[in-house]
């Protein structure tokens, strides 16, 4: 008997060993091509890039996956918490695989064979970190073991903090967000410092099946799973049993946080950084490099140049007639289903989309879009509110077929059911107050405000919304600037000889270019005859410019023209004298600019830093040197000096010069409007022929700012629409808010400078006692004219026939630049 039992026994043993033979030669197979570890340590994740105004305030963030990386450190305690207790209670005292767990769930399986319920899986976190880096997501059992062999190598590579880190940020939540902070952001809108129990909770819960326990979808699944996480914290002894309770006893109270941009009135701005972020360094880098960007944006300054941008188009539209209702829809039912559908300018929250219930003589009953709770749906309120006859009157002159007709009652003008923009307004000059009747501009424009002195931009504004139209008329349209272009010309000749007392002939001209005959003029007209280079500025002469041009050579032009950056190419033809090239409003701004900080070349720019993500910066737009910032103590030194390296392209006296004579143009000319400022301000209108573009760009000594309006496909606006007319009062809208809170500061004269007396026609020294007299700005050695002589007064220029097609394009359309 014992015999037998030896031979049993030795049998037993021969089959165990060969069992386990086998399955150590299973192990080794697996354990071959197990995937490197290690490279958890190098471990980078697609990380969220954030984009910042001056103040800090977040602009916009990009990414394909929603993700902040935080440090376990910064992860509150209530939040590990939760996060142990739903996946891993046993973490911080397990080898990697918790054998409990593991021994309930191969019972639990087992009992579940032939029922069709998917396998239990009693993944540690460690495991979760092997599968999420390292494996598939395969139901299998090669994978199960393969993935329990690398926790166990983990276990012994890492730190427990470090796998908990390294899991807290990888998993995937739902909503497009990846990580504990940003799933923290996208559905509470909170940091994670932030978070309560029960919000750590539902946190917790989603990693086993984000779509099973969507917070609008599955509302009563995801409260009881999270609930179920209250309990599992309570019994493992995180959270006092009060306290779970009274969290178990909320709502889920998510608040999902839009994605794109969140500064109000910044969406072009926004943009224009994601387009450059792209050109600097791809687009993997900006959805997935955890970018930090802090721009030049002043969101102060942006409001208000989007508030003079939309006033001024709407003051030109509105003139224009009311050209119909956005569409129209069936209110016989529940009129705010339709109505809730109808898309909205979601970056003009001012303005409601709204339904015409009822029209009359008195005016309208119109029902307001029912607006979106947070899962979405609609809301269950209605809104009607009175839009009155006088807050409609600029709508009854409506566009029908092209023609404007005079209606006698609003209901000529909206029938129930169109659907309109209405704005509720505060009572004050000029508007009535209540609801008014809005429509979007058909014309549109861009404005630019920009520091001269470094070239941070500070404000764009590339149309009446973003929402409308993300075309960035500030930056991509080009155009045809007009006479504000002619400052490059006068800069030109103070630089080479000519003072703004020269006398420059203003009288008609014919110049013929191969077969064509062309014959500028003057707005209005009329010629002044002989004038200074001031007059002709500030009256914005035509005729005095192509004369200047022709005595300088426009190739000298062309020059100028390029070293200020207003084109990269210019053709010499005299036609361009006054500004019939396009360029854009950001080329405009930073050509004045060099006006306004002396002479220096600069180089716009919308972001003043780079950091990737470990806090390195790895771009600054800032050049400039400093010599002795970097001592560590004082001993006696003179303070540290920054060393401006820019370029000078510009003599600083003939900058100044052209700046005093574009004061002329707003105490005196074409922006007089300007003067009630009360500021020392500089600049030039623009206008080109049939008024299809009005410019306005000016400055102080510390601020730019260029505004064009017009049509995207140019055509007329109509006789009268200027610079002066349109563009000034939009610039002198946001100037007046700008500069509210500064103190004014005049234009340095440069040392050695003259400033001399003399007669404002003739352009000679004053007598004394004389009128017409002004004080006029010269260089050392120059003065005056002691006899008076006129420029251009033999006026001939004959170009060749073979021009390019854009010069003749300029020539057959008058060369733009009319006043």
């Amino acid at each position: 008997m014992i015999r037998l039992i030896g031979y049993f026994f030795g049998i037993g043993v021969m089959l165990a060993l060969l069992v386990a033979g086998g399955i150590a030669l299973y192990v080794g197979d697996l354990t071959s091509d197990l995937p490197d570890y290690e490279v958890l340590a190098k471990y980078e994740p697609p990380v969220t890039t954030r984009v910042h105004a001056v103040d800090g305030s977040l602009m916009g963030e990009f990414a394909r996956q929603r993700r902040l990386y935080l440090p376990i450190q910064a992860v509150p305690d209530r939040v590990k918490a939760a996060f142990l207790s739903a996946e891993d209670k046993n973490f911080y005292h397990h080898p990697g695989i918790d054998v409990m767990g593991l021994t309930r769930a191969v019972v639990t399986n087992l009992r579940n064979m032939g029922s069709g319920r998917r396998p239990v899986g009693a993944s540690t976190i460690t495991q979760q970190v092997a599968k999420n880096f390292l494996l598939t997501s395969k139901q299998t059992y090669e994978r199960k073991i393969r993935e329990m062999l690398l926790a166990f190598r983990i276990e012994q590579a890492y730190s427990k903090d470090r796998i908990f880190e390294l899991y807290l940020n990888e998993i995937f939540f739902g909503l497009g967000s990846y990580g504990i902070a940003g799933a923290a952001l996208t559905y509470f809108d909170k940091s994670v410092n932030e978070l309560t129990v029960a919000d750590a909770a539902y946190l917790a819960a989603l990693p086993k099946g984000p779509s099973n326990y969507h917070p609008f979808r599955y509302t009563e699944r995801a409260i009881e799973r999270r609930n179920w996480v209250i309990d599992q914290m309570v019994d493992n002894g995180y959270v006092d049993p009060r306290e779970g309770e009274k969290a178990k006893a909320t709502g889920l109270n998510v608040k999902p946080r839009r994605g794109g941009t969140y500064l109000f009135a910044g969406e072009y701005f926004t943009e224009e950084v994601r387009r450059e972020i792209i050109s600097r360094y791809g687009e993997n880098a900006l959805y997935e490099g955890g970018l930090s960007v802090r721009t030049t944006l002043d969101p102060k300054l942006q409001v208000m140049a989007r508030s003079a941008l939309q006033n001024g188009l709407q003051r030109y539209d509105t003139l224009r007639g009311y050209r119909g209702p956005i569409t129209t829809i069936d209110i016989s039912g529940d009129w705010g289903v339709p109505l809730a559908e109808v898309d909205d300018l979601g970056d003009v929250p001012e303005w409601k989309v709204a339904a015409v219930l009822a029209s009359d003589e008195e005016g309208l009953t119109v029902g307001l879009q029912p607006g979106r709770q947070v899962s979405g749906d609609i809301a269950e309120d209605r809104e009607t509110v009175q839009v009155p006859l006088a807050n409609m009157k600029w709508a009854m002159r409506h566009v029908v077929d092209g023609k404007r007709l005079k209606a006698k009652s609003p209901a000529d003008v909206l029938a129930p059911g169109a659907v309109v923009y209405v704005e509720k307004v505060e009572a004050s000059e000029g508007e009535p107050g209540g609801w008014m009747l809005r429509q979007v501009p058909q014309v549109s424009g861009g404005m630019v405000a920009m520091d001269p002195h470094t070239g941070r931009v500070l404000a764009i504004v590339g149309g009446f919304s973003y929402s409308q139209s993300e075309f960035n008329r500030a930056t991509q349209a080009y155009r045809q600037p007009g006479s504000a272009f002619k400052p490059f010309v006068y800069a030109a000749a103070l630089d080479n000889g000519y003072t703004p007392a020269s006398v420059v002939l203003d009288a008609p001209i014919t110049i013929r270019i191969g077969n064509d005959v062309w014959q500028p003029k003057n707005y209005g007209g009329k010629s002044a005859g002989p004038s200074t280079l001031r007059a002709g500025i500030e009256r914005s002469r035509n005729l005095m410019t192509v004369r200047l041009a022709n005595d300088m050579g426009m190739p000298l032009v062309a020059e100028y023209a390029e070293r200020f950056g207003v084109y990269d190419k210019m053709a010499p033809h005299i036609a361009n004298s006054l500004g019939s090239g396009e360029t854009t409003v950001m080329r405009m701004v930073s050509a004045y600019s060099v006006f306004a900080n002396g002479g220096r070349q600069i180089k716009p720019s919308l972001i003043d830093r780079i950091q990737d993500r470990y806090g390195e910066t790895v771009y600054k737009h800032d050049e400039r040197r400093c010599e002795g910032c970097n001592a560590e103590a004082w001993d006696g030194q003179s303070e540290p000096e920054l060393i401006d390296d820019a370029e000078q392209v510009l003599d600083p006296m003939t900058a100044y010069q052209i700046t005093s004579m574009m004061q002329g143009v707003v105490q005196r000319g074409t922006a007089v409007t300007l003067s009630e400022l009360g500021r020392p301000i500089a600049g030039k209108t623009g206008t080109t022929n049939d008024e299809k573009d009005a410019w306005f760009v000016g400055f102080t000594p510390d601020i730019v700012v260029g505004v064009y309006m017009g049509y995207d496909q140019p055509r007329p606006m109509g006789k009268g629409s200027t610079g002066g007319g349109l563009a000034a009062p939009i610039f002198k809208e946001f100037m007046a808010q700008a500069l509210e809170d500064m103190r004014p500061v005049d234009f340095q004269v440069p040392e050695g400078m003259k400033l001399i007396a003399i007669n404002r026609k003739t352009g000679m020294h004053a007598n004394q006692g004389e009128g017409g007299v002004i004080m006029e700005a010269f260089k050392p050695g120059t003065g005056p004219a002691d006899t008076y002589s006129i420029i251009g007064g033999d006026f001939g220029v004959s170009e060749p026939a073979a021009i390019s097609p854009s010069a003749s394009r300029a020539i057959s359309s008058g060369g733009g630049g009319l006043y």
